[in-house]
């Protein structure tokens, strides 16, 4: 089952919308690879990317904050932790176990879990108010 991008997840800043954008191309990549049959090729693949995307995406993210005092930057801030914690996790496992089955399960958990949540309420207040400040400059 595909997740979809829908305009009602935009941020309006274009730089997050974009990088949300490429995240759900990477994991319907990973979805429709299970659903060949070929999920334990895929998900090593994803887990890398998701390392490198947290550090650019949450990066992004976080600076934007600080340049605009997002008032709730701590706890966005507290968010992206937690989301990193559990992609070490995953990449220990991946790295001690193999990509079983249960890892790629878990992978589709944990960011379409993510996709659902965060982007649709922290990343959404986030972009409004990113939007105010703007039109405040």
């Amino acid at each position: 089952m595909a997740v979809t991008w829908t305009e009602d997840l935009a941020t309006g800043v274009a730089e997050i919308d974009d990088q949300h954008k490429e995240l759900f191309v990477r994991i319907n990549n990973l979805l429709e690879a299970c659903n060949q049959g070929k999920g334990r090729e895929e998900v090593g693949a994803t887990v890398s990317f998701l390392e490198e995307y947290t550090e650019t995406h949450f990066g992004a993210e976080e600076l934007w904050m600080k340049k605009t005092q997002f008032p709730d930057s701590a706890d966005h801030h507290k968010r992206h932790v937690e989301f990193t914690q559990n992609l070490r996790d995953v990449r220990r496992r991946l790295d001690e176990e193999g990509p079983g089955v249960h890892l790629i399960i878990l992978t589709n958990q944990i960011v379409i879990e993510w996709l659902r949540n965060h982007i649709r309420t922290l990343d959404k207040a986030l972009g409004a108010y990113l939007r105010r400040a703007e039109k405040s400059v």
